[in-house]
């Protein structure tokens, strides 16, 4: 019997919190296929174009939205009939509407959500449009605060620095419609500190086999832009290159941007910088609340998320 074409599980977020490197580790796997492109977004849309957002670089980008079932479905043609296939969307845990469509068209999947550190995903966010050429606010915390202004405005989701982080909320919606049984809450440390043992817990739960897998890649951490005259000058040089990229197929601004993100960084750019324990005192009222939802959620300790000390980036945690 042929399968349907569509997906037996979701790597459903969070953006920024290790969900490209368990995709590429889950990708590795011969009992698994995971789709290309890894986001298609599908489920963010209800077989209509995506909303026609207004941040820097958003029209281009929802240029790659596969919003057509037929082009969702053509996705799954190669997968061998035995593999369990997967995609990775990191804005389905976000997305409200996207839990409603998930369960009302996909009633067997699984759903895998990586959390991280709210503050310090927010951070990771903000640094990966910032280094890109697309955040044009130098500073982290005047970004942050510009959330709602910037949602009025029609930004795309990806410029929701502290709303993505609320996992509590997310979760709750998410298990009002998806038994919690199909759904695994992984923490991003777990990626990190234990590759391997992360690959085999997200394998058991998708009733694959354990230990093919060891481990895992680097995420997508952008080279860290400091700001200075680089970034004044040739920020809004991107920014436009990317409002123009909205009337291009969108592989040639793909193309292109590997070469325009170097005109940003000087050769003196170093580590990124990580927050201070003030700014993250500052900031911790604003995830407070939903950090103790989702420890009453998923019964696990987050109260680590209240310390003021920041944990860093992928590449600085990893231990290789």
């Amino acid at each position: 019997m042929t399968r349907s074409p569509q997906p037996d599980f979701l790597i459903a977020g969070a953006p920024k919190a290790g969900t490209t490197a368990l995709h590429a580790a889950l990708s590795q796997h011969p009992e698994i296929f995971m789709c290309s492109p890894k986001e298609p977004k599908y489920w963010l849309c209800d077989d209509a174009p995506p909303p026609h957002y207004g941040g820097p670089g958003d029209r281009h980008s929802q240029r790659e939205w596969l919003w057509r079932r037929s082009d969702y479905e053509a996705l799954w043609a190669p997968a061998r009939e035995d593999q369990v296939r997967g995609e990775s969307t990191p804005f389905y845990l976000w997305s409200r509407g996207a839990h409603r469509r998930i369960a009302a068209s996909l009633p067997g999947v699984k759903v895998i959500a990586v959390v991280r550190d709210p503050i310090d995903r927010a951070y990771s966010n903000w640094m990966h449009l910032w280094c890109d050429g697309l955040e044009p606010i130098a500073d982290f915390m005047s970004a942050f605060r510009l959330e709602p202004s910037r949602v009025a405005a029609g930004y795309a989701p990806f410029w929701r620095y502290r709303s993505l982080g609320l996992y509590g909320e997310q979760l709750a919606h998410l298990y009002s419609l998806i038994p919690r049984e199909q759904v695994l809450v992984m923490r991003y440390r777990e990626l990190v500190d234990d590759p391997a043992g992360a690959v085999d817990r997200a394998c058991s739960f998708l009733g694959v086999a354990t230990g093919l897998v060891s481990s895992i890649p680097r995420d997508n951490s952008r080279a860290f832009v400091a700001p200075g005259w680089r970034p004044t000058v040739f920020g809004p040089v991107i920014r436009g290159g990317a409002l123009l990229g909205q009337f291009a197929r969108p592989q040639m601004w793909r193309a292109a941007e590997p070469y325009l993100r170097p005109l940003l960084r000087s050769a003196a750019d170093d580590q990124r910088p990580r927050l201070t324990p003030e700014q993250r005192d500052a900031l911790l009222p604003a995830f407070a609340e939903d950090i103790a939802l989702l420890q009453e959620l998923t019964g696990d300790d987050y109260s680590v998320w209240l310390s003021p000390a920041s944990r860093g980036s992928f590449v600085e945690r990893s231990p290789g």
